[in-house]
Order: C-alpha cells, then structure tokens, then sequence
C-alpha cells in the first residue's frame, strides 16, 4: 500500500516534499572535495620548509589559484548543506531554525567570497 499522492511518486517527492535534490548535493560535493582535498594536501607538503613567497607564488599560479577556488567553493558548500541537515533535524523551534539557517547561509557565503578574493588577490 502506497500512501504518497500519485504527483508526488511523479515528483519523487517524500513526506517532506523535499526530494532528493539536497541529498545528491551534498554527495556529489563529497565526490568533488576527494580529489581535492588530495591535490591540496601534497601540495602543501610539498611546500614545507618553504617561505611565504614561494607559497604566494605556488597559490598564484592559474592552475593551482582555480583548484583553490574550486575547493573553497565545493568545500564551503558542503559544510552549509551539512549543517543544514542538522539544525533540521534537532532546532526545533522555528523562529531559532530560521535564524540559525539564515546564518549558517550568510557566514558560508561571507567566508567563500573572502577566501575565493583572496586566492584572485593573489593570482592578479
């Protein structure tokens, strides 16, 4: 017995008429932080020892400066779908949920912005 509205099994809706939009955002986020995370974890240890000029210089160059952005943009995503699953699921009151989702959206694109000017300040 299928208690979903013929739309919403059209929709592929489920009863909190999200869809699995959100879910598949959040894993294909993961699946673009992997390679990322990699290429910058042996980048900055090949960069040991080294002053901050040569790091400036290794951040500045076109292709590590767009795998930067790309990893702060897929990184700060992420942790806002992140915590939006979590205040979802324990805020329970809806004035605190609002306020705390409104931040979490605001500060996550604040410090994406910062960072992403950040790499470009350093590539221009």
């Amino acid at each position: 017995m299928n208690l979903r509205s013929p739309l919403a099994r059209v929709r592929h809706l489920g009863s909190a008429h999200d869809g699995t939009g959100h879910w598949w955002a959040q894993r294909l986020s993961a699946l673009a932080l992997v390679p990322l995370v990699l290429w910058f974890a042996v980048s900055v240890v090949s960069l040991v020892g080294a002053d901050h000029a040569a790091f400036a210089a290794w951040a500045g160059h076109p292709i590590s400066g767009a795998l930067l952005i790309l990893l702060v943009g897929a990184t700060f995503h992420h942790a806002a779908l992140g915590l939006q699953v979590v205040i979802e699921d324990y805020v329970h009151h809806g004035g605190a949920k609002l306020a705390l989702l409104l931040l979490v959206k605001g500060a996550s694109l604040l410090l994406g912005v910062i960072a992403t000017l950040s790499v470009l300040s350093l590539m221009f």
